[in-house]
């Protein structure tokens, strides 16, 4: 049954919003960070320091959307005040894998004894600190946090060996929004 949503989202003090070609871009200070959504019967626009999702005609599918967009808008505004911190460990049992940042790339070396290094790619805008075994990764967006986190874990995914065995990896420790 098609229905008309209407869903408004108050932006908080200090932070410029527009809107331009299915693009939102806020701004607080010198941050500045854009999403595109890709609204298909959806309108988006700014009123009266609110931002407003309107569907005229949808079904539960718009419905889900329009909570989904409103979920990512919530995290740009988080993401203006403060960064996005995820952690990483590098575990190794036996062959000693060395972490070097070359650019916008990862370079994994000795993994498993290999010869031939393995690269994760770091998204722009994030930041990535290697002390050791541990990785630090922060960013004012959560999408490429996450996105750059996901990237160095796939890196040193293991194939045809058994897991209980080749335990080596780097993997994700703590993320925003896990409390512990």
């Amino acid at each position: 049954m098609k229905k008309q949503y209407v869903e408004e989202l108050e932006i908080p003090s200090g932070i410029e919003c527009e809107i331009i070609d299915k693009t939102i871009k806020c701004k607080k200070g010198s941050v500045v960070l854009e999403k595109k959504l890709p609204l298909l019967n959806i309108n988006l626009t700014i009123k009266d320091n609110k931002i407003i999702l309107f569907c005229k005609k949808g079904n539960k599918n718009d419905y889900k959307k329009i909570k989904s967009f409103i979920a990512h808008i919530k995290n740009l505004f988080e993401g203006l005040t403060e960064k996005y911190v995820y952690k990483l460990e590098a575990v190794f049992v036996h062959f000693p894998m060395t972490l070097k940042i070359e650019g916008n790339k990862l370079i994994i070396n000795n993994f498993l004894g290999e010869k031939t290094p393995r690269y994760a790619e770091i998204l722009p805008n994030v930041d990535v600190e290697i002390k050791g075994q541990k990785i630090t990764i922060s960013s004012h967006d959560k999408d490429a946090a996450g996105q750059t986190a996901a990237n160095f874990e796939r890196a040193t995914k293991i194939r045809n060996r058994d897991r209980r065995i080749f335990q080596d990896g780097i993997f994700i420790v703590e993320k925003p929004g896990v409390k512990k």
